[in-house]
């Protein structure tokens, strides 16, 4: 969290509305750096000041960062009329009015697909993460309906790091991906990472090579894995270590 008003810091802390802010200020004794704060728009900074209400210290969340085993049947979205979605699975304290309106998914996942998914509220290192030139490598395992030869593997990876054109779906139109990196683990089993994030993009490229995923998940964005200690449909605060890894992107 930057430096920013006082209402607004408090409603991410949980303490209310930024209107029922305005009633806290006026009813509770708030100070910063120990002077009493009338005005809801105190700018406060977290790195450096001292935030109290009724003498208690407010510690100051910066930012967010949590990562989630999505499962199937699971809409990576706030909310949705038909099914459970990711927002369903965190606690209240992740519900927070401010939470509400910042906490966001960088890099949604299909409703059919399991695995690593992030939350964040820090929106430079969103930017920074879905943003076409810095080629942040997301890596999924890959579940095929039919079986490959060596020599058919060999063709398809050579197809997928030479940058395959894939066919149209829907309202998206045909369109050529970037190099991707295929590692097979058996014949119809494999590793998959791509830099990019086009509309069901794995998919398409196994059906450009007229085969099919029966069985997606993703398990790395950058140099953050998921923790297979999660089960499916948990979730973690990410480590400070694990924070600074997304701070710099992966090649491929």
């Amino acid at each position: 969290m930057s430096v920013g008003r006082i209402d607004k810091i408090l409603a991410h802390e949980g303490f209310g509305t930024r209107k029922g802010i305005k009633k806290l200020l006026k009813e509770c004794e708030v100070t910063v750096n120990g002077v009493r704060v009338f005005d809801s728009g105190t700018q406060v900074n977290p790195d450096k000041d001292i935030l109290c209400v009724d003498g208690e210290e407010v510690l100051l969340r910066k930012n967010v960062y949590l990562m989630m085993n999505k499962a199937q049947n699971v809409v990576s979205a706030n909310k949705d009329g038909l099914h459970q979605t990711a927002f369903d699975f965190l606690s209240d304290e992740y519900k927070t009015p401010y939470l509400q309106e910042h906490l966001h998914i960088v890099g949604r996942l299909d409703i059919d697909t399991e695995g690593l998914l992030f939350f964040t509220t820090d929106g430079a290192l969103t930017h920074k993460i879905i943003s076409p030139k810095t080629h942040f490598p997301k890596q999924y395992f890959v579940r095929l309906k039919k079986s490959e030869s060596v020599n058919r593997q060999n063709e398809i990876k050579d197809l997928f790091y030479k940058g395959i054109h894939i066919p149209a779906e829907g309202n998206e139109s045909e369109a050529d991906c970037k190099s991707a990196d295929l590692i097979w683990q058996s014949e119809n089993e494999a590793l998959l990472t791509i830099t990019e994030g086009k509309f069901h993009q794995v998919k398409r490229m196994f059906l450009a090579v007229n085969n099919e995923v029966v069985y997606l998940k993703r398990l790395s964005i950058g140099a953050l894995k998921l923790d297979e200690k999660l089960a499916v449909g948990e979730y973690r605060e990410l480590t400070d270590e694990e924070v600074q890894s997304l701070m710099i992107p992966l090649e491929l």
